[in-house]
C-alpha cells in the first residue's frame, strides 16, 4: 500500500491502512481460513504431495475470484473510488495462482485502489466494513458487559491509539490515557494502583495490548466496576465522537432562523473546523452547518426579546444567533468555538490530535534515551571487564612482587641473626677486657684522690673568690647600664609626650577653622590622629621598655645585694683563715629619686633642669 495512504485515508489508519490489516488482508485472504486449508501449491500440488483434480483447482480458483472481486467492489465503493473489474481479471490473468497469493492481490489494492483515494469518503463507514471482515473470527466468544457497537468503537480507538508498527499493539501509557478518558466520561474515580499492578504485570510479559485483548479488558469491566452496561456504553461513545469523530462539544441549543426569524432548539455538534445542528441527538435530520475559519468569532448578546444566555457567531457570509440553556452552558460554548477558531487560524491540529503526537514524541524520545542509557551501559560494562583485567593482572604482579620481597625479608632477617650471634661474642669479650680495666683505674683513682683532695679543696675555695668578685663587678656594670637606659627611655617620653601636646594644641586649633575648610582639615586631623595613635603605640612600647629596664634594675639589684653578702661572707672565712685578702667593698651611693613611673636614675640637678625644658617647650607650643 502506498506511503501518503495515512494522510488521505485519515490519521486513525496509519501507513498501512489498520482497518484492512486488521481484518486480515495484511496476512490472510479475505476467504478466510477455510480456502488457505484447500490453497494449492505449485505444480497443482497439495500440501502432502496429493495431486488436485482439475476440476476441483478451477472451481476453488473461481471463488476466490469473486471473492476478490466482491472485496474490491465493496473497498471502490467505500472509498468512493471508480471500480473497474477489467483490471483485476488482467492483473491475475497469467498468474493462475495470483488471487489467493497475498504477494498477489496486496499489488492490485496498492495500485488500482488505495493509490485512487482522495480522501472524501466516510472514514466510519470504511472502518465498519473492515469490522465486519475480521470481527467475526477475532472477537472473543465469552460475554462481555459491552455492547458489538461498543466493542466496533474500541476497535476503532485502538486503530487511532496504536503505534506505527506491525502487528498493530497499544502500549500501556496510550492504555491508562484511554481508561482514563472513560472512566471519566463515566464520572467515577480513577483507579491508579489498580492500574499501576495490571501495567506491572502486563510488562513482565509483553510491550502491550492487541484490539481483541483491549476489547476484552474493557468488556470485562475490570476497571469500570459498580458502572451499568448503559453508562459504559455512553462513555465508550463519548470518548469516540472525541477521538475519531473530532467531536469537541456538543449539545441541545436554540437558534434563530435566518428567514422566519424563530426560535428553534437545535442539536448542535463542534468540530475542528465546522459546526453541524440537527433535529436531535441521533444525527439523523441534519439542518445546516456553521463553516468556521480564522476570520470568524464569537461575542456573548445581552438578553433580548424573552430570551437568555445568548452568543453571537460571525462568519463571513453569515452571522449565527445562539441561545444556551443556562450562563455555565455559554460561557462553555463560547470558550470551545474560540478555542477551535484560535487552533484554526494557528493551523494547530485539534487538541487530541496534538497530545497523542506529543505523547508519541515523549515516547520515542524515552526509547532514545533508554536505548543510549543500554549503550552506555555496554560501554561501561566493557570498560569494567578490561578494568577487571587490568587489576586481576595488577594483583597476579603484586603477589609475585610479594612473594620476591617475602623471600628477601626472609634472607634479610637470617643474615641479621648471623650479625647479632658475632656481634654480641665480641661484646662479651670487650665487657670482660673492660672489667679488669676498671678495676685496674679503681686502684689508681682512690690513690690519687687522696693526693689531689687537698689541692682542689684549695683550688674551689680560690675559684670561688673570684667568681664573688666577678659577680660583684658585673652587677655594677649592669646598674650603669640600667640607669643610662632609664635616662634615654624617659628623654624620649618627655619629646614624646612634647609631641603629643603640640599636636593636641594643634587639634584644637584645627576644630576652630572655618567651614570652607573644615573637609580639608578634617582629612589632615586623620592623618595627625593616625600619627598620634602611632605615637601613643610607641609610648606605650616605652612605657613598657622602661617597666622591663625597671625589672632589669631589679634584679641586678638583687644579685649585686647576693654578691655583696657573698663576699662579705668570702671576707670573713679568708680573714679567718690567712687574713691575707681584702674585699672591694661599693662605694657610697646617691639617694634615689622617685617618679611617676618608678625610681630615676638621674640627680636633683638633672631634674631641675629637665623641668625647665618642658615647661620651654610647652610655653612655645601655646
Amino acid at each position: 500500500m502506498n506511503e501518503g495512504l495515512g494522510a488521505d485515508v485519515g490519521e486513525g489508519h496509519k501507513c498501512q491502512e489498520p482497518g484492512l490489516v486488521e481484518s486480515g488482508l495484511e496476512y490472510t485472504h479475505p476467504a478466510g481460513k477455510e480456502a488457505a486449508a484447500v490453497t494449492p501449491t505449485s505444480n497443482n500440488e497439495a500440501a502432502d504431495g496429493y495431486v488436485l483434480p482439475e476440476w476441483i483447482r478451477e472451481l476453488y480458483l473461481e471463488d476466490v475470484m469473486i471473492q476478490d472481486m466482491v472485496l474490491s467492489h465493496n473497498l471502490c465503493t467505500v472509498l468512493n473510488v471508480p471500480h473497474d473489474p477489467v483490471a483485476l481479471e488482467e492483473h491475475f490473468r497469467d498468474d493462475d495462482e495470483g488471487p489467493v497469493s497475498n504477494q498477489g492481490y496486496m499489488p492490485y489494492l496498492n495500485k488500482f485502489i488505495l493509490e485512487k483515494v482522495q480522501g472524501n469518503f466516510d472514514k466510519v463507514e470504511f472502518n465498519r466494513m473492515c469490522w465486519t471482515l475480521c470481527a467475526k473470527k477475532n472477537l472473543s466468544k465469552s460475554p462481555l458487559l459491552i455492547s458489538d457497537e461498543d466493542a466496533f468503537k474500541v476497535w476503532v480507538i485502538f486503530n487511532f491509539l496504536s503505534e506505527d508498527k506491525y502487528p498493530l499493539i497499544i502500549v500501556p501509557e496510550e492504555i491508562e490515557y484511554l481508561l482514563k478518558k472513560i472512566t471519566e466520561a463515566m464520572g467515577a474515580g480513577w483507579q491508579q494502583e489498580q492500574f499501576d499492578h495490571y501495567k506491572i504485570a502486563l510488562n513482565t510479559s509483553r510491550e502491550g495490548l492487541s484490539a481483541w485483548e483491549l476489547i476484552d479488558l474493557i468488556g470485562s469491566g475490570q476497571f469500570s466496576k459498580g458502572m451499568d452496561r448503559q453508562t459504559v456504553s455512553m462513555a465508550i461513545n463519548e470518548v469516540f465522537n472525541e477521538l475519531i469523530l473530532d467531536v469537541l462539544k456538543q449539545g441541545y441549543m436554540l437558534k434563530k432562523g435566518h428567514k422566519r426569524k424563530n426560535w428553534m432548539e437545535r442539536w448542535f455538534v463542534l468540530k475542528p473546523n465546522i459546526i453541524s445542528y440537527y433535529v436531535s441527538e441521533d444525527l439523523k435530520e441534519k439542518k445546516g452547518d456553521i463553516i468556521l475559519d480564522g476570520n470568524c468569532c464569537v461575542e456573548a448578546l445581552p438578553d433580548k426579546d424573552g430570551k437568555k444566555c445568548l452568543f453571537l457567531i460571525k462568519c463571513l457570509d453569515k452571522t449565527f444567533e445562539i441561545s444556551a440553556s443556562d450562563k455555565k452552558k455559554k460561557q462553555e460554548w463560547i470558550q470551545a468555538i474560540q478555542s477551535t477558531v484560535n487552533l484554526l487560524r494557528a493551523g494547530s491540529p485539534p487538541p487530541h490530535k496534538e497530545a497523542r503526537q506529543k505523547r508519541k514524541e515523549l515516547r520515542q524520545k524515552l526509547l532514545a534515551e533508554q536505548e543510549e542509557l543500554e549503550r552506555q551501559m555496554k560501554e561501561l560494562q566493557a570498560a569494567n571487564e578490561n578494568k577487571q583485567k587490568e587489576l586481576e593482572t595488577v594483583r597476579k604482579q603484586l603477589e609475585a612482587a610479594a612473594a620476591r620481597a617475602a623471600e628477601e625479608e626472609k634472607k634479610r632477617l637470617q643474615t641479621q641473626v648471623e650479625l647479632q650471634d658475632r656481634f654480641s661474642l665480641e661484646l662479651e669479650r670487650e665487657k670482660m677486657v673492660r672489667q679488669k680495666m676498671e678495676e685496674q683505674v679503681a686502684q689508681k683513682s682512690s690513690e690519687l684522690e687522696q693526693y689531689l683532695q687537698r689541692v682542689r679543696e684549695l683550688e674551689e675555695m680560690y675559684k670561688q673568690l673570684q667568681e664573688a668578685l666577678e659577680v660583684e663587678k658585673q652587677a655594677r656594670q649592669d646598674e650603669e647600664t640600667v640607669r643610662k637606659l632609664q635616662a634615654r627611655l624617659l628623654e624620649e617620653e618627655t619629646a614624646k609626650r612634647a609631641e603629643l601636646e603640640k599636636w593636641h594644641l594643634q587639634q584644637q586649633q584645627t576644630i576652630q577653622m572655618t567651614e570652607a575648610e573644615k573637609q580639608e582639615l578634617e582629612n589632615q586631623r586623620m592623618m595627625k590622629e593616625q600619627a598620634l595613635q602611632v605615637a601613643m603605640e610607641q609610648l606605650k612600647q616605652l612605657e613598657l621598655e622602661r617597666k622591663e629596664a625597671l625589672e632589669q634594675y631589679e634584679e641586678v639589684k638583687k644579685k649585686l645585694e647576693t654578691a655583696a653578702n657573698n663576699t662579705k661572707s668570702w671576707k670573713d672565712k679568708v680573714a679567718h683563715h690567712e687574713g691575707l685578702i681584702r674585699l672591694i667593698e661599693p662605694g657610697s651611693k646617691n639617694p634615689h629619686l622617685i617618679t611617676n613611673w618608678g625610681p630615676a636614675a638621674f640627680t636633683e640637678a638633672e631634674l631641675e633642669e629637665r623641668q625647665r625644658s618642658w615647661k620651654g617647650k610647652k610655653a612655645t607650643s601655646e
